[in-house]
């Protein structure tokens, strides 16, 4: 004996029909967000690569304009946000061409700043994806329960222990705990990916954000101020006196 779809949907109730379609909009959802994302971290990283090089290099010739120019072009890299943004907090600070300790400690609290929203912004859909992955089981198992308990009902009315009676019930018990699983396991995947991801790309942030405050204390050249921030930490050693023995 055969049970097909067809009769499986017709013998279902309402309320297991109702969990079936949770679990359909659960995974329409958690695909949906999971492409979306796949995409643009691929788009925000080839951007990266293109990006890096040149902001590097625009670092070594001092051109600060140029730099900042270049991170609004790159809209989709994560390090062109953060670095951009910073960027554009700290050139009035220093577009006299001098560079204070107050002015480093601005850009790294600039930097700081810009990265905490990008953060934000890359884990936006991860707790979409971790309530799918965590839910969708005991979605599934809940349609089991009534699947079972459909399957003693039918058992019930029509006075038989045989197998015909509850097979309709147990094939929609199953079904709904496999639909289950089916929904929670590719999210819980996408999750631990795109966690993965972000940990990486927050890792090129923080990289890249050091290289440009490196680039504030050591590589400015005399007409961007160093002689002035050495004049500063020089006063400001000589001012502490002598370490008494």
């Amino acid at each position: 004996m055969s049970i097909s779809l067809a009769e499986i949907w017709e013998k279902t109730p309402l309320f297991g029909k109702t969990l079936w379609f949770i679990l359909i909009f659960m995974s329409i959802w958690s695909l949906s967000v999971a492409i979306q994302k796949w995409w643009a971290l691929r788009k925000a990283q080839k951007e990266t690569i293109k990006f890096a090089p040149e902001f590097s290099r625009f670092l070594e010739e001092d051109n600060l304009g140029e730099a900042i120019n270049l991170a609004s072009r790159y809209k989709r890299s994560h390090v062109s946000r953060v670095l951009g943004g910073a960027l554009k907090e700290v050139q009035p600070l220093i577009a006299d061409g001098s560079i204070t300790v107050s002015d480093i400690n601005t850009a790294e609290r600039a930097v700081e700043r810009e990265m905490l929203m990008e953060l934000v912004t890359l884990k936006r859909g991860n707790a979409v994806l971790a309530t799918v992955g965590a839910t969708a089981p005991f979605v599934g198992l809940l349609g089991t329960v009534f699947g079972i308990i459909n399957a003693f009902n039918s058992m019930a009315t029509s006075g038989s222990g045989g197998i015909t009676a509850i097979a309709a019930g147990i094939a929609e018990a199953l079904i709904a705990t496999g639909f289950g699983l089916i929904v929670a396991i590719p999210a819980v995947w996408f999750y631990n990916y795109f966690t993965t991801k972000i940990d990486n790309l927050s890792a090129e942030m923080t990289y890249t954000s050091k290289e440009l405050i490196d680039y504030l204390i050591k590589g400015v050249s005399g007409e961007f101020g160093r002689s002035r921030f050495t004049r500063e930490f020089n006063t400001q050693a000589q001012g502490s006196g002598p370490i008494s023995q």
